[in-house]
Parts: C-alpha cells; structure tokens; sequence
C-alpha cells in the first residue's frame, strides 16, 4: 500500500510539474516572440526563419524555469494534500513524514539528473542551431529593410538612408556610409539607384553622386561619377555575430577549460570558440551553470517539503508556509546570484559548491531529528 501512496504522490507531483512548465513555459516564449520581432521587420529575415529561431529558443526557456516550477509543484501538492486532509490517510497507512520527504528527494534527484543532460546538450544545441538558421538564411536586405525617410544601420558597417523609393524598386537621393574598413570609410551620395543581377551577384547601381573617401588619418578625397556599383554581397545582418558561449557544445568547453589551464597565455580556436584567457571566468560560469546548477533543485524540493512540520489546524500554519515559500524563492534567486561570481576565483566556487550541500545536508537533519522524536 505504501508503494502505491508514494507513487500517486510523486505522479502528481510530475503532473503539476509538466502542465505548468507548459504553461510557463509558453507564456515567457510568447513574451518573447514579439520581443524578436525585429529579426523580420529590421533585419529582414523571413517569417520561417523567425518561426525556427524562436521555436529553438523553447529548450533555454524550460531550462531556466524548471527549478521554480519543480519547487512549486512539491509546494502546491503538499499543501493540497494537508488542506483536503489526504495526509491524514496517509499516517493512516503507517506512513510517516520522513518517508513522504525521502520521496520527495528521489524525485528531486531525478530531476537533478534530467537537468544536468538536458543544460549540456540540449540547450547548448538548440541556441547554436538557432543562430544557424539566422547566418545562412538568405537576406534580401534592401528591398525588406530599407525604408524612406529613416537611417538603417541593420547592415553590418554600413549605414543606409534613401529619401523615396519608387514604384518599379528604385531609389531616389541615396546616402551610404560604408564603414566595413575603418582605415578607409567611404560615403556615397547619388541622385538614383536600382538593384541589378550581375554574375548572380546583387549590385546596387548608383548614377550621378559623389564618393567622400576618409583614411585612417583624417586626410579627405572625393571625386564625382556618373555610373557606380556597389556590391551588396559582402554585407551581414548585425545579428549574424561568433556564437556565444552559452550556444557551444559542452564538450568544446570542457576542451577549451583544459587547454586554458595547461595554457594561460596562449590561445587556440576550437571549432567556432576563440578560446583565450579572456573567456575563462564566462567558460567556467557556463560548466557551473550546466553542471551544478542542477544540484539546487534538489535542495529547494527539500525545502518546499518543510511544511510537513505543520499540519493546517496548527496556530500560524499560513504564515509558516508564507515563510516556507520564500525561503524556496530566495535559494532560487541566491543560486543565480553566485553563479556570477563564480570564475577565476577558487574561494568563490567553493562558496558555489558548497551552499546547496551544506544547507540540504543541515535541513535534512534538523527534519530528521525532529519528526524521529514525533514517532
């Protein structure tokens, strides 16, 4: 009968759980949809692209959620539990607390477990297929970006500003700053221009301007044309950029941690990472992050089991379980607080690895030694 009463427990538990990091889930991944908006409408990319990006944002956002949602489903359970007296059933059968809490973190470390796989493969893997899509797609940028009246500088280098654009796709009074090449920056200013095909590539032709040239000293030359070309193949969207180092796969960074530590000095690329000294304390973040970050689920499950001390019709249950509740919250928000200064430094990981440890070793017995002297 026990197994039975501990496994409808943690079933519910897990149910809780699923419906509402779904729903969390797809509330925070709506937020942010709109926020990304700008990938179609300044950016130009098209609507699959955008629909792709936001879609692999998903795993990141479950990921950085499922410690609070986890923490709440032990917590609201529990309380459901006590407050439709099903606990009662449950001492009832012979089960007492400390069996109810050692359930509890079986299933915390379960989800430890999950964690720990799905931030070092999953979440690393998606963020970086994310920004595939958004390097390879093919951007038509002047059609889709250039808009008149208004300076863009989507274009990598390259600030564009046209006052009309016609009917048949051409553009009247054009002004380009191409700043691609800081030793030489150009400005182009014309009266007209059209985008033409030339050997599959697209170029912008610009009749009647001036080309402004500005070297690395300051020292100006300008000259006049009828007829330019201005290649527009050479030219990137500002959000196709290196991949950071929450998007490389675990292992690269395990690589670069190694290689870093046999060799401060020197730098060496691994795969898309210019791993160098300069990334060692966001290297060493993003393994905690991934790594043990995870550990805090199963000390915040242990805390949100603390209402088991009292039962509902004890004086202050209400504000115990307010306190319970917070506490759980502030682990949460202390776990991200440390993770930042987490780094170079060995007192302040040791401060990071310790805490989940040392706090769930102390609850545990103070439960422990509290609910044996209740039997």
């Amino acid at each position: 009968m026990k197994k039975i009463i501990f496994n409808k427990l943690q079933k519910e538990i897990f149910l809780f759980f699923l419906i509402s990091s779904i729903a969390l889930t797809l509330i925070i991944w709506v937020i942010q949809a709109v926020n990304y908006l700008d990938i179609v409408t300044e950016d130009g990319h098209s609507f699959k692209v955008y629909f792709l990006f936001t879609m692999l944002s998903l795993p990141k956002i479950f990921s950085q959620s499922l410690p609070f949602v986890f923490f709440l489903s032990v917590f609201y359970i529990i309380s459901d539990y006590e407050d439709k007296n099903q606990l009662l059933i449950y001492w009832s059968y012979g089960v007492n607390k400390l069996q109810v809490i050692n359930q509890i973190i079986q299933l915390s470390l379960i989800f430890v477990i999950f964690q720990i796989i799905f931030s070092t493969i999953a979440v690393p893997y998606t963020q970086d297929k994310s920004r595939s899509y958004i390097r390879s797609s093919n951007l038509d940028f002047f059609p889709n970006l250039i808009k008149p009246k208004k300076f863009i500088d989507t274009v990598k280098g390259l600030t564009i500003f046209i006052d009309e654009k016609n009917e048949d796709g051409s553009f009247s009074k054009i002004l380009l700053k191409d700043e691609t090449n800081t030793n030489n920056v150009q400005i182009i200013i014309a009266e007209k221009g059209n985008i033409i095909l030339k050997d599959d590539k697209k170029i912008l032709l610009l009749n009647n301007g001036e080309i402004l040239k500005v070297n690395k000293n300051n020292k100006t030359t300008s000259f006049n044309f009828r007829t330019t070309q201005f290649n527009l193949e050479n030219y990137s969207s500002k959000t196709t950029k290196t991949p950071k180092v929450q998007e490389i796969a675990t292992i690269d960074l395990i690589k670069c941690f190694d290689f870093l530590k046999k060799n401060l000095n020197t730098s060496v690329v691994i795969r898309s990472l210019n791993c160098n000294s300069n990334f060692l304390k966001n290297i060493y973040q993003e393994l905690f992050k991934r790594m043990y970050l995870p550990v805090y689920i199963a000390l915040i499950g242990l805390i949100a089991s603390l209402i088991l001390l009292k039962s509902k019709n004890t004086q202050g249950y209400f504000s115990f379980k307010i306190k319970i509740f917070l506490t759980g919250i502030f682990f949460i928000i202390l776990s991200d607080i440390l993770l930042n200064y987490t780094g170079n430094k060995i007192i302040n990981n040791l401060i990071y690895i310790v805490i989940p440890v040392f706090s769930f070793l102390i609850i545990y017995q103070i439960l422990f030694l509290k609910l044996r002297k209740k039997k």
